[in-house]
């Protein structure tokens, strides 16, 4: 599910928002800046500081990641099953070894909260919307006009 369209997405990505919910729906999104993809069917995040996210997913696994290029300004969200891998698990050395690179040891966790990919759909700025003759080439100049780069 994973196309290389969205995986390079991701590898644009400085962070991504991971949303859940309680058992009682009560919404939480958090910033997350340790993630990556995992094959072709999964997103796995750092689990650094976010104790009511890992709370969240064992009372209910449905979860939305959301990941935008800031410059580009397009992005995807990426909804499914969330599940919380510790080190007991055989798979969690091969993911941490993806999620260590990017954290340049500066950032320490003991789980990782894998997502299984259900559904994607893009993320666009309004502008691609509302003036369809907006160019990325455009959008990456009002971008850095913006953040004054």
């Amino acid at each position: 599910m994973l196309t290389t369209k969205v995986k390079k997405c991701i590898d644009k990505s400085v962070l991504c928002w991971l949303a859940t919910a309680s058992i009682n729906n009560i919404p939480n999104v958090s910033p997350k800046e340790i993630f990556n993809y995992y094959d072709e069917n999964y997103i796995i995040v750092a689990n650094i500081a976010s104790p009511q996210t890992l709370k969240n997913i064992k009372q209910n696994s449905n979860v939305c990641v959301s990941f935008i290029d800031v410059f580009v300004q397009k992005g995807y969200q990426v909804k499914g099953k969330g599940f919380i891998i510790d080190k007991k698990d055989k798979t969690f050395s091969s993911m941490e070894t993806v999620l260590l690179k990017m954290a340049e040891g500066k950032f320490p966790f003991s789980t990782i909260t894998k997502i299984k990919v259900e559904s994607i759909k893009p993320i666009l700025a309004p502008k691609y919307i509302l003036y369809p003759e907006t160019t990325e080439e455009q959008q990456i100049e009002s971008a850095k006009k913006t953040y004054g780069l």
